[in-house]
């Protein structure tokens, strides 16, 4: 064939990657693999085989680790925990960097492994995957030498539990283990059972880089493994798999008082509208589902377009898909290689016969292979639109107007990325922020970087992996001490009234008698003060959906809020002495209204000041990391600060663009039953903030498994953190608990407030020619 020939038709290849340089590692080792513990390569133990999907032949033998091997690596990192945390930054950094050159230093031997192991595309291991895992030690050893000057008060959390998946064994160990050593923290990590010879590799870099015994240890194995070193005494656990098993996680690790991260599934959107650029966003659309076969978290495996170009948009869909090269993964002419294993594609295959759409398919071998597909005529309950395929299947419907998109982009349990696809700069730049996702790329998709930070909405899981966000992940919130059982005091008799005076609870900007009808008395040292109701299940409810129902609050300016919150201040001022005088009826202490004033007054200003960041990836235009409200915070007020926490507790939540459904402190709820007064002669929408009365111990498992509830808070003297943290595992929620130790109420300490009343969305606006 001419090469005027080769133009004229567009064939490709072959042409093969040399898998010479990763036989001769896999040689140099026996092809048999033990543990990396302490610094050292140990004897293999009992051991199963790691395969090529793409030829079912067996690359290596890795051990599988024990609950003795794993711990043996928390031990060792344990011990080199305080030596590794106590290493100047500059020292740390310098390590960090010499991975990174390690890493480059040997690209190919680290590509071809990755494609060997994974069934992947070369080109997407060589271009991908280890670029951006050499860039992620770069970046952190940036953040390792100026740790002092951006996190001066931050304090590793010590031995970090870390599991990544099999999709991206290289670049997923990066995102966790960077930002780890960059904070002075040790790690545990293992790698998926169908994947770890990267990560094995890796050791060498370790090795090579200076990376002090015990700083870095690695635990190869199956489930059971992983189970294991969940269950050891590591204080961070650092988890990106699926949303069932981070559900398991969730439970597993509550009430323990460590830090979880969880980066779970997704059911991403890719919206198209009529004037976008066609051709520009089928392109887009090929890397967003069929990038590594569609065995991608973020995958764009939801298409929605408008109406008005559906027909076209499908047929040059069609076309295009036709086009995709299937093959041999070391071919680097080929656009998709294998699935990761013939049990992944057997699950692959099971979701799509469940689908009522017709379904499109392009080409592909035999073996372990899958061709792109395409699957339209779906209405919004089709499995395919609701569950995580995790292949190289993509769901299509359509949709008429921006607010319908919005709509179905929203319409999932998930909540991890979005695409928006418009060359409207208005359209596009209203309609993104609306999606509710940790990461929207605008008129692109899989754009990542290790300064942009990644992460997940509602059941896509909580914390992020890059950036300043991702750095918080790996610092510990200063220690405070436990705090004892609340001061009680006896009554036997309600004050004597002849008008029933118990104060009644706030929902939906009104005062509610409780469902049941119950009340009890609350007593101070000098004997009964009043009567408060006892909330239940139905007026959480009811409080839940009332905060629901108020969602405007979210998308109302930060300037609005704050006036608000100065008005709310100023009315308490004017009122100080008489809530002082009501706090001390019921506890016996000191007035709190002149520093719960002031709570209001900072968080006012705080409103409109929690900027987002312009951050600094590498692409023509622009990447932002916006600050947006958590949505409905469910909180336990606290005993110890019984206004001034009150007050820090709604000023934050509001400031932010929350709404809030309070339990009131049980020792002095009539504070927070006085405090609605304000709420009401201050402007404070119905719904905003909602105030009960009740045992904390009691609404603590309704308050987290609600719904509606989006984060759970709790400053409470009774220990129901445990209770919180399991029972928010069913939708993931985000939770803020104390572990029964107080806090400073007087500190000016706004970082942890601002980081749990907000979640980080990441937007990526490329533009210019």
């Amino acid at each position: 064939m001419t090469v005027a020939e080769i133009f004229e038709s567009m064939d490709w290849g072959p042409a093969p990657e040399s898998r010479a340089e990763a036989d001769a590692w896999l040689d140099a080792h026996g092809r048999t693999f033990g543990h990396f513990i302490g610094g050292k390569r140990l004897s293999p133990g009992d051991t199963f085989a790691t395969m090529n999907p793409a030829t079912g032949a067996e690359l290596a033998r890795v051990t599988q680790g024990t609950p003795a091997d794993v711990e043996a690596a928390v031990k060792a990192a344990r011990k080199a925990a305080k030596g590794w945390a106590a290493t100047p930054d500059h020292d740390r950094a310098r390590v960090l960097y010499a991975i990174a050159r390690g890493l480059q230093k040997h690209a190919r031997l680290f590509a071809v492994l990755e494609t060997l192991d994974t069934g992947k595309p070369i080109r997407e291991s060589r271009d991908i995957d280890v670029a951006l895992a050499a860039r992620h030690f770069y970046h952190h050893a940036g953040h390792a030498e100026l740790r002092a000057e951006t996190l001066p008060d931050a304090e590793p959390w010590g031995v970090c539990g870390q599991i990544v998946p099999w999709n991206f064994p290289l670049l997923m160990l990066s995102w966790k283990i960077a930002p780890a050593l960059a904070m002075g923290n040790t790690v545990v990590l293992k790698p998926a059972e169908w994947t770890p010879l990267t990560a094995l590799a890796f050791a060498d870099v370790c090795d090579a880089a200076g990376v002090p015994p015990g700083v870095v240890n690695i635990v190869t194995g199956d489930g059971d493994t992983g189970a294991a070193l969940v269950a050891a005494e590591i204080d961070k656990l650092a988890f990106t798999g699926s949303t069932e098993v981070g559900r398991i996680l969730r439970r597993a690790t509550a009430g323990r008082g460590m830090g979880l991260t969880l980066e779970l599934g997704g059911k991403s959107p890719y919206v198209v509208f009529e004037d976008a650029d066609i051709d520009g966003a089928i392109e887009g659309l090929i890397d967003a589902i069929w990038f590594n076969g569609g065995q991608v978290c973020c995958a764009g495996a939801r298409l929605l377009v408008q109406e008005g170009i559906a027909d076209d948009f499908t047929a040059r869909l069609k076309d295009r898909m036709a086009r995709i090269r299937v093959g041999d993964p070391l071919d680097k002419a080929v656009d998709m290689g294998a699935l990761v294993h013939p049990e992944h594609k057997a699950r692959v295959e099971a979701l799509l016969a469940r689908t009522s759409g017709t379904v499109h398919r392009g080409s592909a071998p035999e073996g372990c292979f899958l061709p792109p597909t395409l699957v339209t005529d779906l209405h919004g309950a089709d499995p395919l639109m609701q569950e995580e395929v995790f292949g190289p299947v993509l769901a299509m419907t359509t949709f008429r107007t921006p607010a319908e998109a919005v709509q179905l982009a929203n319409d999932t349990r998930y909540g991890l990325a979005g695409s928006v696809w418009s060359q409207d700069i208005d359209v596009a730049l209203d309609t993104a922020p609306k999606i509710r996702a940790g990461v929207v790329w605008v008129n692109g998709a899989n754009m990542l970087d290790a300064a942009a930070p990644f992460g997940g909405m509602k059941e896509s899981g909580f914390g992020r992996e890059g950036g300043i966000a991702g750095l918080r992940a790996y610092v510990r919130p200063a220690a405070a001490a436990k705090l004892g059982p609340r001061r009680t005091f006896d009554a036997d008799v309600a004050p004597s009234d002849a008008i029933d005076r118990t104060a009644k609870m706030y929902i939906g900007g009104k005062q509610a008698r409780p469902d049941g009808g119950y009340t009890r008395l609350v007593a101070g040292p000098k004997g009964p003060v009043g009567e408060v109701g006892i909330a239940n299940r139905k007026d959480l409810r009811n409080a839940v959906e009332a905060a629901a129902g108020a969602a405007s609050w979210s998308r109302s300016t930060g300037h609005m809020r704050a006036q608000i919150l100065y008005y709310l201040a100023e009315n308490l001022s004017a009122r100080a002495a008489e809530f002082d005088a009501r706090l001390t009826a019921q506890t016996g202490g000191k007035g709190e209204a002149e520093r719960a004033v002031r709570n209001l007054f900072r968080w006012a200003a705080w409103a409109d000041k929690h900027d987002g960041r312009t951050l600094g990836v590498p692409i023509g235009g622009l990447a932002l990391a916006l600050n947006t409200p958590v949505g409905v915070i469910g909180a336990f007020a606290p005993e110890e600060a019984p206004l001034s926490g009150l007050a820090q507790i709604v000023g934050a939540a509001l400031a932010m663009g929350n709404r809030l459904v309070l339990v009131a402190p049980e020792g002095a709820p009539l504070t927070a039953t006085d405090f609605y007064q304000l709420l009401d002669t201050s402007d404070v929408p119905s719904g905003v903030v909602n105030i009960l009365t009740g045992g904390h111990e009691d609404l603590a498992a309704q308050m987290a498994g609600h719904a509606n509830v989006d984060a759970v808070w709790s400053f409470s003297s009774v220990d129901i953190s445990g209770t919180i943290e399991r029972e928010a595992a069913h939708d993931l929620k985000r939770t803020w608990v104390n572990h029964g130790r107080g806090r400073d109420w007087a500190a000016h300490d706004p970082g942890p407030w601002l980081a749990h009343a907000t979640e980080t969305q990441t937007i990526w606006i490329p533009f210019g020619t």
